[in-house]
Order: structure tokens, then sequence, then C-alpha cells
């Protein structure tokens, strides 16, 4: 992960909520950056619709916004300010490469997101060349999940789960519940290490990628460890969005049972919605509000996991004892978790709906760009190696036990609450 050079001004979780916070403030006050297209079917629409005039324009002023937002927070974190200067003009690029693939009509198809073209790409980089070390210690993995998760916080609105109906709630609060705890068994049977524990346990549960990195941020988590879960994520999702629709068919299964079994079992929203549309109507409405439900939970156990964290992991304070007092607590606290509870409140409560309307496409653009960022960063960081070696056996059985138990309670549940 990247290291610090000098003492920051203020700490990095702060840091990612001041920024995230300062780009709410921006758009509510009317000063929208407006998302740039990626989307293209062939040769000849890369050039007519993504480098168009206009989407040269968005793609230019998007990239002078982040650029100058990321300085300030390097800056702030005291980081070298020159060496990142240099070094993320490059790393924007190539996530424009990764959201460039991710536009692809017949990618979005099989709904394959970008970080892990973002991932790919950093990985066959940071490893078919040797970056000095300065050009490593210039990335800012951590600022940019951080931000993200700020923003993500945005799309958690509480209204909305009401509308997502009591048996959706009812089936999601059992599998995150069930599900979480006995991931959590498996891995400390294998002998996982607790971080991976943790975001394995979340991934599996609760909706992949996203709740694999709010895990890792709220926990600090190791870069390779949380590539190695999103890997993990994304390569069971794609079998599983295609065999289970055909596999609830020869069950016979109901397009009710159907739905809640997908959106309930399947880890990426976009694959939940790619299953559920090859079933029907009736299964891609059901399969959506159970993945919601389950998605809405994303804050409430990135807060208890956190609190966890801070009692329980080993540090300073492993060999007294006694737990740590409040104000140890609060120091360990990942703050950017209060940011995300925040500017979930913020959305959920304050605003109105057509303010909430005007800026939602630009901020789900500029939360999905800080998370793609990340990915390229630590795609540049990691060894490929790390990632898929004898010491990784362990949580990928763990991932993959822990995947069969929620296909097979989520069955269950689905069949009891929705036949």
């Amino acid at each position: 992960m990247s290291t610090v050079s000098s003492k920051p001004i203020v700490h990095e979780d702060w840091t990612s909520v001041f920024i995230g916070f300062l780009i709410l403030c921006f758009s509510l006050s009317g000063f929208i950056i407006d998302a740039p297209t990626y989307n293209w079917k062939n040769s000849e629409e890369v050039l007519t619709k993504v480098f168009s005039g206009a989407n040269r324009i968005k793609l230019l002023t998007q990239f002078v916004y982040v650029y100058v937002l990321s300085a300030i927070a390097v800056y702030l974190i005291g980081k070298q300010l020159k060496n990142f200067l240099i070094v993320f003009p490059g790393v924007y690029v190539l996530t424009t490469a990764a959201l460039l693939i991710a536009g692809n009509s017949f990618i979005k198809g099989i709904n394959l997101e970008a970080v892990i073209f973002s991932l790919l790409i950093g990985l066959i980089i940071g490893n078919a060349f040797k970056l000095p070390d300065w050009f490593r210690q210039a990335l800012t993995t951590e600022f940019f999940v951080k931000t993200g998760l700020v923003l993500l916080g945005t799309t958690v609105i509480f209204s909305d789960i009401l509308k997502a109906g009591s048996l959706g709630l009812v089936q999601a609060l059992v599998v995150v519940l069930s599900v979480w705890y006995f991931a959590f068994w498996v891995c400390k049977k294998l002998k996982v290490d607790e971080e991976l524990t943790l975001m394995i346990s979340s991934a599996v549960s609760i909706c992949g990628v996203s709740a694999a990195i709010a895990t890792s941020g709220a926990i600090n988590g190791d870069a390779k460890k949380l590539s190695y879960v999103i890997s993990m994520v994304l390569i069971t999702a794609i079998p599983m969005m295609i065999g289970m629709p055909y596999a609830a068919a020869y069950l016979g299964l109901s397009q009710e049972v159907t739905g809640a079994w997908l959106g309930g079992s399947i880890d990426t929203s976009g694959a939940v919605v790619a299953s559920g549309t090859l079933v029907g109507e009736t299964a891609l409405k059901i399969s959506t509000i159970v993945k919601f439900s389950q998605n809405v939970l994303l804050g409430i156990a990135a807060f208890a996991i956190s609190v966890y964290w801070t009692l329980n992991r080993k540090g300073d304070h492993a060999e007294q004892k006694e737990k740590p007092s409040l104000l140890v607590i609060w120091q360990r606290f990942p703050k950017f978790v209060l940011g995300f509870i925040a500017a979930s409140l913020l959305f959920s409560f304050a605003l109105s709906s057509d303010v909430m309307e005007e800026v939602k496409g630009s901020l789900k653009n500029l939360q999905t760009l800080w998370f793609v960022l990340a990915f390229t960063s630590i795609g540049l960081e990691t060894n490929f190696a790390d990632l898929f070696n004898a010491n990784s056996k362990k949580p990928l059985y763990a991932f993959l036990i822990a995947q069969t138990f929620n296909i097979i309670i989520t069955l269950i549940l689905a069949y009891l609450l929705f036949s």
C-alpha cells in the first residue's frame, strides 16, 4: 500500500470525508460534472460517440476536476505532491481505458464491471514493467476507495427500504446474517487470516464488490487481499448468472421464487438484473427488490465491522487484557464510515426527490470513477503471483463453501417466503 512521506495535515479518513462532501456541495449548488459516455458497439461508435468533440470536453473536464480534488487530498494527507502530479494522469488514462472496455455493448451484456478491467490493466502493466518505488508510493489507493465509499452513501436511501417489501426485507436480513456468520465460521475453521475472513464474509452475504470494498475500508485492509476477494466475486458471478435461471427452470420454480433466489444469491447487482431478465419480468422485479434490500444493509454492516475490528484487532493495545477505552475506539474507528452514513442521511431525509434526480447521475459517475481509479492503483501495486498462490487456496475454499451455503439457504428461504 502507499506510504506517507511527511506528517499529514489531516488524517486520510477525514480527508476522504472532506473531499466527498466537497463534491456533494458542488453538485448540490449546481456545479455538476456531466458524465462522459463510454458506450459503444463498434469502432465507428468509438470515434463518433466516445471520442466526439463534446465527449472529449466532458472527459477533460472530469479529469481536471478529479485531478485538482485529488491533489488537494494528497497535500492534506502528507504525500509527495510532485510525484502524484506526475503519476495521476497515467493512472487516469488507464482507468479511462478500463471504462471504455466496460462500455462495449457485448461486455455490458454479460455484466462485466469496469473494476475488473482496471484491476487487470494495472496488474499487467505493474507486472510487465518494473515500476520505480516513487511511482508506487505516489498511488493513493486508500484515498480513492474511501472517497468512493463516502459517495456510495448517497445511493443508500432509507425510504427505498420501505418500498422493497416486507418479504424482501425479511429474506435479506435472514440471508445476510446467516450467510455472514457461516462464512465467518468456515474461514475460522480453515484458519484464514482475519482481514480476508471479514472481506469474504461480507462479499458473499451482502453485495459482492461494494461490500468487499466497504469492509476493506472499514478495517484498513490490504489492497492485495481486497483484489483477491473481488476477483473471486466477479469470477463466480458469471456462471451463477447464467446457470441459476436454468437450474430454476429445471426445478420448476415460479418466477417469484426464482427472482428471490437470484436476488439473494448472486453477488453483483448487474448480474442479478441480467439473470432476472433471462427468467421474466416478475423474476426481474423480485430479484431487484431482494438485492436492493441486501444492499441497504451495507452501511449498517460497515459500521458494525469497523466497531468489531476496532475492539478486537491486534495492535498497540493487543497486550492489554481489558477492552480499549472509548478514546482508543474513536482513534481507531475509520472516520470515512461516518461520511458514508452522513451522506446517506442527507440524501434520505434532507433533499427533495427533484434535487436528488438532478444530481444522482453525476454522483454515480464520480463514485464509479473513484472505485475504478482505486482498482487501477491496486493492480499497479500488486504482484500478480500474490493473487493466486499456495496461500490463496484456503481463502478460495472458504469462499466457495460459503457461496454454496448461500445458494442453498437462499433457495430454501425464497421457496418458503415467495411460493
